[in-house]
């Protein structure tokens, strides 16, 4: 059996990154306990390693990008356009397909169907009733969420809120509370409860106008949850409950008692950008097309979307690829010409003196030279000798 000393300078004497060594190393001491590892076995492991390390490596001049956008785009072609999918839940809808992965490169800052996955901390996730109390917390509750009926009285001039008891029951607020609530929030209108019926009274008001917007302000007012959450829903996966939201408010959701932040996850973007920082963005984008990709049944090799999210976070800010993002920002010229608005981007080319050094395919297709990758990144240059001078 090697000791560590024998693995660590094994491992030293080879060109890998550090990352992977210290993968290997863990992975050789793990396998060491157990298989009571001999040097020579130790140093074929090493080695098989550094073959396919070597192996994974892109090969100079290979055309990355052109090979990632046509291992992306040819499989998108099949994708349906399905916008809607039930997650397993049949209350939420997601969006799938290729609105999604549209949505995703686009770097759209409102997804169509933002929607937070809640995992559940130690003592909540295996309880229903303690499930439900933090998606209590959690679903944004509004007047017209528990209301039957939200009408106008022009002749009283007031607005009559009929309340549903079973909702507002099940949202664990009761009459009174929504009063107070409602009281603490409007201090233009005074509040009466007869049962289950709530009368909001304009104290100023004398125009028909004023009381339809007291009326659609009530309505919409939260009294509880979070702000752009709307409902949640509970289900059990293996021996945990986990909760789905419509809407999504991640930076309040992680604050939530009873949430597991190291597990919880929402599909927007840029929310996760500003919470948890862009790498964590990076391997969302990543994870978010990979899955969009294998609910159609379709396969990308991970790496070529790898690109993608790397070309989109590069700055530290998520930028779409398009032209308000990447293609818009490429140095040559003629590369954002050949994309859209051409005159325009010519013409300011011509007013600064922009030069294109031509180094890119596109725009080396363009004025029909090789292109700078594979055997056209090879330039052969011979030195002549210098003709002697005549006396």
């Amino acid at each position: 059996m090697v000791g560590a000393k024998t693995v660590k300078a094994i491992l030293n004497k080879v060109d890998l990154p550090n990352n992977i060594k210290e993968e290997l190393y863990e992975s050789i001491m793990r396998y060491n306990k157990k298989y009571k590892l001999k040097k020579k076995e130790v140093e074929e492991i090493v080695n098989e390693a550094v073959r396919e390390y070597e192996k994974a490596l892109i090969e100079p001049g290979e055309a990355i990008g052109t090979v990632a956008a046509q291992s992306i785009g040819e499989p998108s072609t099949q994708m349906t356009l399905n916008t809607f999918h039930y997650a397993g839940v049949a209350e939420i809808n997601v969006t799938l397909g290729l609105p999604r992965i549209i949505e995703i490169v686009d770097a759209r800052k409102n997804p169509s169907t933002p929607i937070m996955t809640v995992y559940l901390d130690e003592e909540h996730r295996h309880d229903r009733e303690k499930a439900l109390e933090v998606a209590r917390r959690i679903e944004g509750t509004t007047i017209e969420n528990l209301a039957r009926e939200v009408s106008m009285d022009i002749v009283d001039f007031e607005v009559v809120i009929e309340l549903d008891p079973e909702r507002v029951e099940k949202s664990g607020l009761s009459v009174e509370r929504i009063v107070k609530k409602l009281e603490g929030s409007f201090k233009s209108a005074e509040f009466e409860a007869e049962g289950n019926t709530i009368i909001a009274r304009p104290k100023k008001a004398t125009k028909l106008a004023d009381l339809r917007r007291l009326a659609e302000k009530v309505k919409k007012h939260r009294l509880k949850g979070l702000s752009g959450v709307g409902k949640t829903i509970i289900r059990k996966e293996g021996d945990e409950y986990v909760i789905y939201t419509e809407g999504s408010n991640f930076k309040q959701v992680l604050k939530v008692p009873g949430v597991d932040p190291t597990r919880t996850r929402t599909n927007n973007i840029w929310e996760i950008a500003e919470v948890l920082g862009i790498e964590a963005a990076r391997n969302a984008i990543i994870e978010e097309i990979v899955n969009t990709m294998s609910e159609q049944g379709l396969e990308v090799d991970v790496r070529h979307i790898m690109l993608v999210a790397d070309m989109m976070t590069l700055d530290g800010v998520i930028r779409p690829i398009g032209r308000h993002g990447i293609v818009g920002e490429k140095s040559s010229v003629l590369a954002r010409a050949a994309f859209e608005i051409t005159t325009q981007h010519l013409f300011e080319a011509a007013e600064r003196g922009e030069v294109d050094p031509l180094n890119g395919v596109i725009e080396n297709v363009l004025i029909g030279q090789p292109v700078p990758l594979g055997t056209g990144m090879v330039r052969l240059a011979m030195n002549l000798p210098l003709r002697p001078e005549r006396e």
